[in-house]
């Protein structure tokens, strides 16, 4: 039986009717926040990472239920007032490919950083162990997420 649940996503509120068993990544996209992506529901594969609470998810592990009364945020709602420095550091450092991964990755980034402003490369790689691409290799990501800690820091490029 559904439920109306009140969500704040992005920092607007929404009230939408789900089944109990309905993830989070269910009611994300029937809301039309598609930049989200669904790849796996199992967890393995990260594409439909969200932050709650600042924190990286899966969505697709989430019940919605369990998103209630929880501040979440996802690709669409990262910055009001243009890219944010890791959307930008993706994109100078050439760290899209396809693109389908590239949404969990940059909130697993985001997450990584509001954590650890001052990451190894090692740190990285393990802030993103989560998230599966196909078509990169991780070099570029690995660049563009160190490029964005130099950003959020102050510092320019040094490359």
């Amino acid at each position: 039986m559904k439920q109306l649940l009140r969500l704040k996503v992005n920092g607007e509120d929404y009230e939408v009717y789900a089944e109990p068993w309905q993830t989070l990544l269910d009611v994300l996209r029937e809301i039309a926040l598609t930049g989200t992506k669904w790849g796996c529901d199992t967890g393995s594969c990260g594409a439909c990472t969200v932050l709650i609470d600042g924190k990286a998810v899966q969505s697709c592990l989430v019940l919605a239920t369990q998103a209630v009364d929880r501040d979440i945020v996802t690709i669409e709602g990262l910055s009001k007032n243009g890219p944010h420095p890791v959307q930008k550091a993706f994109m100078e450092y050439f760290a899209i490919q396809c693109g389908y991964c590239t949404p969990g990755m940059i909130l697993a980034a985001k997450a990584l950083l509001d954590e650890n402003p001052d990451p190894t490369e090692e740190e990285v790689k393990v802030g993103l162990a989560g998230n599966l691409c196909r078509c990169t290799g991780y070099v570029k990501v690995v660049e563009a997420v160190l490029a964005a800690a130099r950003a959020l820091k102050g510092e320019g490029r040094d490359d």
